[in-house]
């Protein structure tokens, strides 16, 4: 039996967590499932995104499933945002996610691609500071961090296709990307079975749109990993299809890469497949691949032969998307 630590966040989340969870309980697999509290509405009621206790039971769980958090497009005194605190403190360094064709109208064909995004410095650090007219951030670039990174997307590419993208603005900012692209290259050349290569990243931007299919798997530093995976998204479906892990020593976490989109929330019509997808992600962390391939499979029957929600086109609401993974498991 599997200890899942389920965090729903805001607003779309507690309803796509809970469709998760329906498609987990009827897989086949032995689950105790432990609520917890993360988010801003957790913060407006107990002052804190994380709490203590919520902490304490994902440590105590084999894998944490998340569905979306807020955080507010301004600065509100002791707020930090719940997944940047989770990644912190309990260290979870590895940003994964995949993006592979689905069969929906809007994706592109023969992609199956991995952003392996370094989770715990560059810009998000989050130290900045206002002088009047003048703001400032700093970007914090470590070996440690860089090298770490680039040994999970080295052992992720020599289970894949053995190709691997090292992306970095090293041409305007030498000092903390260039040292980035240095130590990534020193660890790459450790494995020459992989082939590794370095790629500006606006010029990896207008690759990704024009020939998505030549990648395989991608390394970067934090923001240039954050944005790029959206734009990977895009190609294959949106964001509504696209799941994360986020992977340390010892705890993972598994969310959908969408927002809590509150323009949508209690309306009961978000798409839950990317948190469904996440859970796949989480299963294959646990070994358990088989099942993990049999949920993915449903999943591309649905998107395939419908319902489908609206984002996707149609007009089926999360119950009734979920249900439909359910029979085709």
């Amino acid at each position: 039996m599997y200890s899942i630590c389920l965090l729903p966040g805001d607003g779309i989340g507690p309803e796509v967590v809970p469709s998760a969870q329906a498609v987990l309980n009827a897989c086949g697999l032995k689950f105790k499932f432990i609520n917890a509290e993360a988010g801003w509405a957790c913060f407006e009621k107990t002052g804190k995104s994380v709490p203590a206790e919520t902490l304490d039971k994902i440590i105590a769980s084999d894998a944490c499933l998340a569905g979306a958090f807020t955080s507010p497009k301004r600065k509100v005194e002791g707020f930090f945002s719940a997944i940047r605190y989770l990644r912190r403190e309990l260290d979870l360094f590895a940003n994964l996610r995949p993006a592979k064709s689905r069969p929906v109208k809007d994706s592109s064909p023969d992609i199956d691609m991995l952003m392996v995004r370094e989770n715990t410095e560059g810009l998000y650090v989050a130290q900045e500071r206002r002088y009047g007219d003048l703001a400032i951030a700093d970007a914090v670039i470590t070996r440690q961090a860089s090298e770490r990174i680039t040994k999970v997307a080295l052992e992720q590419a020599s289970k894949r296709r053995k190709k691997l993208a090292i992306i970095h603005k090293a041409n305007v900012l030498p000092v903390t990307s260039g040292f980035f692209l240095e130590v990534a290259q020193a660890e790459a050349a450790k494995h020459p079975e992989i082939q590794s290569y370095d790629l500006i990243v606006d010029a990896a931007a207008m690759m990704l749109v024009r020939s998505a299919s030549q990648f395989d798997v991608m390394v970067t530093t934090n923001l240039f990993g954050d944005i790029l995976s959206d734009l990977m998204a895009g190609l294959v479906g949106g964001l509504g299809i696209a799941p994360s892990a986020n992977i340390g020593d010892k705890y993972a976490i598994f969310e959908s890469v969408h927002g809590s989109a509150p323009d949508i929330a209690g309306k009961g019509i978000a798409n839950p497949c990317a948190t469904i997808l996440s859970a796949v992600m989480m299963l294959e962390h646990l070994g358990e691949k088989e099942t993990a391939q049999g949920i993915d499979n449903a999943v591309n029957k649905v998107l395939a032969t419908g319902p489908s929600t609206p984002d996707l086109g149609g007009s089926a609401t999360t119950q009734e998307f979920t249900h439909a993974i359910i029979k085709a498991l």
